[in-house]
């Protein structure tokens, strides 16, 4: 029997690209899902897939997780419907690459909204069900971009810098009771993503020889659930350049400023 065989995850983001391929993999495991997402049509698609292929237990909800009220009558009524949260997977976010006297305020404000926001909305009504059976496990998607900056992505990286800042902070907290607290920090992935985000086109053309498969990416996100990992780096390469510019900001800065412009 798989350890995730009757486990409830919630996923946010859960109509496309990486929180798609997590419940799909997470579905195959025998995990009960629990799946929000704007989108509700995609979600009943999603549902109807897992269902079919998989046998799986799939519950769905239109939420939109940039609204704090939403966020609260949701997780109330999904609370009722299945007996406990096992994982937490908050995937949802999105980005805008703009040089940062170009970004747009709206634009810069929904960011902060979806990714920082309905992150910690969605966290917080999770907390105290995990803090009270001392068991649970929350999964933050932040980004390599929270870890090093680029040009063109600056309200983009401040908002994964803010969620790995308040990963790094929970992780202390929900040590006390029993509950896991990892970060994932990918980089470009090959998802609708850069549909919203390069409009141009430019950047997921220069890097897509580079670009991770969500297919990867979710199999190392459904192994660590239930296990105290402190952190998901992919692709290697990537975050050793993360760990360099830690030691050497100015010299990464130098030498790769070219390249960094490339979005």
């Amino acid at each position: 029997m798989s350890r995730l065989q009757g486990k409830t995850i919630v996923i946010t983001g859960a109509s496309s690209g990486l929180g798609v391929e997590i419940a799909r993999q997470a579905a195959a495991e025998g995990a009960r899902l629990v799946l929000l997402a704007r989108r509700l049509e995609r979600l009943e698609s999603v549902k109807a897939s897992l269902s079919l292929a998989f046998s799986a237990d799939v519950h769905i909800y239109s939420v939109d997780i940039s609204q704090k009220a939403e966020v609260e009558k949701v997780f109330s009524h999904l609370l009722e419907d299945v007996p406990q949260i096992d994982v937490l997977v908050n995937n949802a976010g999105f980005g805008v690459f703009n040089e940062a006297h170009e970004a747009k305020w709206e634009e810069t404000e929904a960011m902060f909204r979806v990714n920082v926001l309905g992150l910690i909305s969605c966290t917080q009504m999770t907390i105290p069900h995990m803090k009270a059976r001392k068991s649970g496990h929350i999964i933050n998607v932040a980004s390599q971009a929270g870890k090093m900056a680029t040009p063109k992505s600056s309200v983009y990286a401040a908002t994964k810098h803010a969620v790995l800042g308040y990963t790094n902070s929970l992780r202390m907290e929900m040590a006390r009771d029993g509950v896991y607290v990892t970060a994932v920090n990918p980089g470009p992935i090959a998802t609708e993503f850069f549909t919203t985000a390069d409009l141009s086109g430019s950047y997921a053309k220069n890097v897509a020889k580079w670009m991770l498969k969500p297919e990867k990416v979710a199999q190392e996100v459904v192994k660590a659930m239930g296990t105290n990992k402190r952190e998901i780096n992919l692709p290697k390469w990537m975050n050793a350049g993360s760990l360099i510019y830690t030691l050497f900001p100015r010299t990464v800065e130098r030498l790769g400023r070219k390249a960094f412009f490339k979005k």
